[in-house]
């Protein structure tokens, strides 16, 4: 079983550069400003000491106001765990990093979310829809989700 890093404790590891990426803290996760997931998710895979070279998976969630992302990562050196979430405000065009540069297993979990929920991930290298037909019109894991009848 792993241990849960808390997100204070992630957080005082980063780098000093990252630190304005950081959006809030929670005993059991890191809420980091869209823009700085990459940057954030690099530094956590690849810094000695936190070596989180595994993520075990990503989901998303309908707030109606915004949407996030979670990512669950895990240190298979050091045994331990921790949370990464993040936000998307735009609804029209919701557009978050791809981390599959980082890990090879974001691949196929980017693009279901970008079927069902409708979320780009920039840099995705297939981003098309997995599950649905080319033509389906909307996303239907999404809360203003209608099927047209």
């Amino acid at each position: 079983m792993t241990l849960a890093l808390a997100g204070s404790e992630a957080a005082a590891r980063l780098d000093k550069s990252l630190a304005a990426g950081i959006a809030g803290l929670n005993p059991d996760s890191l809420l980091v400003k869209s823009e700085f997931l990459f940057d954030i998710a690099a530094f956590l895979k690849d810094e000695p000491g936190l070596n989180f070279n595994y993520l075990v998976h990503i989901t998303a969630i309908d707030y109606c106001d915004y949407f996030e992302l979670v990512y669950h990562l895990v240190s298979l050196k050091h045994n331990h765990s921790l949370v990464i979430k993040t936000r998307c405000t735009d609804r029209k065009t919701p557009t978050i990093p791809s981390v599959v540069s980082l890990w090879r297993g974001a691949e196929l979990q980017e693009r279901e979310i970008f079927d069902l929920m409708g979320i780009n991930f920039e840099g995705h290298p297939n981003m098309k829809r997995i599950f649905l037909w080319e033509g389906f019109q909307g996303h239907p894991l999404r809360k203003d989700f209608t099927d047209g009848s």
